[in-house]
C-alpha cells in the first residue's frame, strides 16, 4: 500500500501535469473502479466533462484533484496497485486500464487509471471547508503538513493507551505512515514497535517524529519505496528508497547500527521488522 512519500511523488506529478487542464471526456472501462462512486460510472463521467481540475491535493495517504470553482473533488485510492499515470494519447493502452480521462485541450496527453487488482479507484465528492473531501474529513494532519500540532499529538498519544507502532499507523491520530515507515522510524529511535504510549515521554515523542519526518524526506528524495512494478510515479518510474531501508525486509540481516541480525515477528496480518538489541521490547512483550 502506498505510503505518504509515494503518494506526495505521485501528487507532485499530477500538478505538473494535469492542473489547470479542462476535462474532455472521461472513459470508465471497469464498473469496480468507481464502486465508490454511488451513482455509477455514466454519472461520473457526465459530472466530470467540462470541469478543470485544480492544484492536486493530499492529506497522508489520501490524494484528490480539486474542481475550480466547484466544491467538489475527485478523490483517488490507489490501494494495492493503483496507478494515476500521464499518457500520450496515442500509448498502447496498459492491459488493467480502468479510467481514462481525455482533456479537451492540445497537449497530447491524457491521465489513466491503471489497477491490476481494483482494490482503488476514483470517486467525485463534496468537500468540506476546509477543502478536504467529506469522506476523509476525519483523517489527521500528517506529520509533514506544516499545522500538524506535536503538542496535541503527544497528548492524544499517552491517552490513547496502546502501542507505538499501532498509533503510528491510526491515521486519527497521524496520517500518512504506514507499515514500512513506521518500522523505519522505530528503528531509528531504538523504539520496539509494542512499547506501550502511555510510557513515551514528550522528548521521545518529538525524537521519534523528527525521524519519521527525516526517513520520509529521505525516500521522497529518491522517488518513494518501489518493491515491484505496481507502485510508479505518473511517468511509469519506479522509486528507489528500498535499496535504503534499515529495518523492513532485512530479516536474518546484519543490523546497520549493532550487527545484531535482524528479525521479523507477525503483527496485525503483516509483519515488524527490528534489531532485537537496539530495540529491547517491553517486559510484557518479551
Amino acid at each position: 500500500m502506498p505510503e505518504l512519500p509515494e503518494v506526495e511523488v505521485v501528487r507532485r506529478g499530477l500538478a505538473r501535469w494535469v492542473a489547470g487542464r479542462t476535462i474532455g471526456s472521461v472513459e470508465v472501462r471497469h464498473p469496480r473502479a468507481v464502486r465508490r462512486h454511488t451513482a455509477g460510472g455514466t454519472d461520473f463521467a457526465d459530472r466530470l466533462r467540462g470541469e478543470t481540475i485544480g492544484v492536486p491535493q493530499r492529506r497522508g495517504k489520501y490524494l484528490w484533484l480539486p474542481l475550480e470553482g466547484r466544491e467538489l473533488s475527485v478523490l483517488g485510492h490507489l490501494g494495492m496497485s493503483g496507478q494515476l499515470l500521464v499518457q500520450p494519447e496515442d500509448a498502447p493502452d496498459e492491459r488493467h486500464l480502468r479510467i481514462r480521462v481525455r482533456f479537451a485541450d492540445a497537449a497530447g496527453t491524457e491521465l489513466r487509471f491503471v489497477d491490476q487488482r481494483t482494490f482503488g479507484g476514483l470517486s467525485l465528492h463534496a468537500t468540506t471547508a476546509d477543502g478536504l473531501p467529506d469522506v476523509i474529513a476525519h483523517i489527521a494532519r500528517d506529520p509533514l503538513d506544516p499545522l500538524f500540532d506535536e503538542a496535541v499529538y503527544h497528548r492524544a498519544l499517552r491517552a490513547r493507551r496502546t502501542t507505538l507502532k499501532r498509533a503510528l499507523l491510526d491515521q486519527s491520530l497521524i496520517s500518512g505512515v504506514g507499515n514500512i515507515y513506521a518500522d523505519e522510524a522505530l528503528w531509528r529511535s531504538r523504539l520496539h514497535y509494542e512499547r506501550p504510549t502511555a510510557t513515551l515521554t514528550r522528548p521521545r515523542s518529538t525524537e521519534l517524529l523528527g525521524h519519521v519526518r527525516d526517513v520520509m524526506n529521505a525516500a521522497l528524495a529518491v522517488g518513494g519505496t518501489s518493491f515491484d512494478s505496481l507502485y510508479v510515479n505518473v511517468n511509469g518510474e519506479s522509486g528507489y528508497f528500498d535499496r535504503s531501508l534499515d529495518a523492513y525486509g532485512r530479516e536474518d540481516q546484519p543490523c546497520r547500527r549493532c550487527g545484531t541480525p535482524m528479525r521479523r515477528r507477525p503483527w496485525m496480518n503483516r509483519s515488524s521488522y527490528f534489531c532485537p538489541r537496539c530495540q529491547r521490547p517491553p517486559r510484557a512483550a518479551s
